[in-house]
This record gives C-alpha cells, structure tokens and sequence, in this order.
C-alpha cells in the first residue's frame, strides 16, 4: 500500500464499477458501437479509443466529434444514444463472460452493515448501464445512491463527486465533506477526479491501468486488488 494517511474518519466511499467491481471484458463494446450507427450512422474510430475512466457521454461526444459531427448536434443526440445502447447492454451482457474482481464480495458485505459509513457509486456509466452491470452479481443492494456519467450539466468525471456528496448528505441528514471521503478507482481518470475534489483516492490495479502508473498520476494508496485494502477502508 502507498503512502498517505487521510485527514479525517472516511464516511463516504465512492466506488468505480469497470475495472474495480466488475470486468465485463470487451462485451459492452458491440451494444455501444451498434448504438452509434443507429443514432449518428458511425461508430467513429471505435476500436482505438481508450474508454477507461471516462463516462459515457464523454466518450460519444469524442467518438462523434472525431467523425466530424458538430458539437451541439453530439449533445443533443445524446438521450438517444442512451436510449438505445442501454436496452442493448441489458439483453446482451453476460454474466459467464465477466469477472466479479478479486476481494470485491468480501469487502462489500464486511462494510455494508457499518451505520457509520455510506457506500455510493461514482462511475461514468450512465445509471442504468452501470445497475445492469452490478446486477450480473447481485450488487446492486449495496450501492443505494451514486452519481453517474450524464449527470450534472457536463460529463466529465470531475464534476461527479460534488453530486455524489450532495446525495449522500440528503441521505445522512447532514453535510458530508470531502475530508471525509474516499474515492475508490483503477484508472488515471479516477486518481484525477479525486485530486480536482480534494478527495483521497484508493487505487486498484485491477483494471488496464499498472500500479506504478497509478501512483505516479498521486493515488494515496495503490493495492493490487480490493481485498488487501479492507482495513483501510473499515
């Protein structure tokens, strides 16, 4: 584990879902790209971009913009971009193709009774998408809030831990302060979102992105997998 001690007791962690709960592998990659077509008539250059850490319409507008569409006309297809890759997704994903990540279960159930901590998701999979995920290993039930790509007026990930505590607070009854958060994330993106928050972050090299890589970018811990991070996180 890296070095690093966070300021204040953790009440808040903020998990990721691709590379840090779940792998579904290259799966989401056909629903997504065949939503495209339908919507903007492309996939765009598809096969070589690098959808780790960013939310999903971040990676349409890249996609699309990089096609040559304007950029207005990207946002306002958006919805149905979502509308049709989402239903997509939920028909085609399968379980027995995904890896649940190591550590992952045990940590989940050893947290979720503390009535002292929130466990919230913070991904850019649009809700629904990251929910169909989740629920290919039943999930779900720990995870009653999140924030999540499309939400907010922008897309990019740092604008997601403002609204994932705002929602957290609703649920405590009481502010609930970046001090007292911890990010929980295995790309450069989540390191990043963090930092731009003055939040801790918790990295695990359980997706494409190595552990020197993400110790480098300033995680304050750096863990091969969940599991071995499960007495810093409670």
């Amino acid at each position: 584990m890296g070095e690093g001690s966070a300021t204040a007791p953790v009440r808040l962690l903020l998990f990721d879902v691709d590379g840090t709960l779940v792998d579904c592998g290259r799966q989401p990659l056909a629903p997504f790209a065949a939503a495209l077509v339908e919507v903007f008539g492309t996939a765009g250059d598809i096969d070589g971009y690098n959808f780790s850490g960013c939310t999903d319409p971040q990676a349409v507008f890249d996609l699309m913009t990089g096609a040559g569409f304007p950029a207005e006309e990207v946002r306002a297809r958006l919805p149905r971009m979502r509308d049709h890759y989402l239903p997509h997704l939920e028909r085609t994903l399968d379980r027995a193709r995904m890896r649940l990540l190591p550590g992952v279960a045990e940590v989940l159930r050893r947290l979720a009774p503390r009535p002292d901590l929130e466990l919230g998701l913070l991904t850019g999979n649009w809700e629904a998408g990251a929910r169909t995920k989740l629920s290919r290993f039943d999930l779900n039930r720990f995870f009653a809030f999140g924030a999540f790509g499309g939400d907010g007026d922008g897309f990019q990930r740092s604008e997601l831990p403002p609204i994932a505590l705002a929602r957290a607070a609703r649920r405590r009854g009481s502010p609930v302060a970046a001090a007292a958060t911890l990010i929980i994330g295995d790309s450069l993106q989540d390191v990043a979102c963090a930092r731009a928050n003055g939040i801790k972050v918790l990295a695990v090299a359980t997706g494409k992105t190595p552990a020197a890589d993400l110790a480098a970018a300033g995680a304050d811990w750096v863990v091969p997998e969940l599991g071995v991070a499960a007495d810093l996180l409670g």
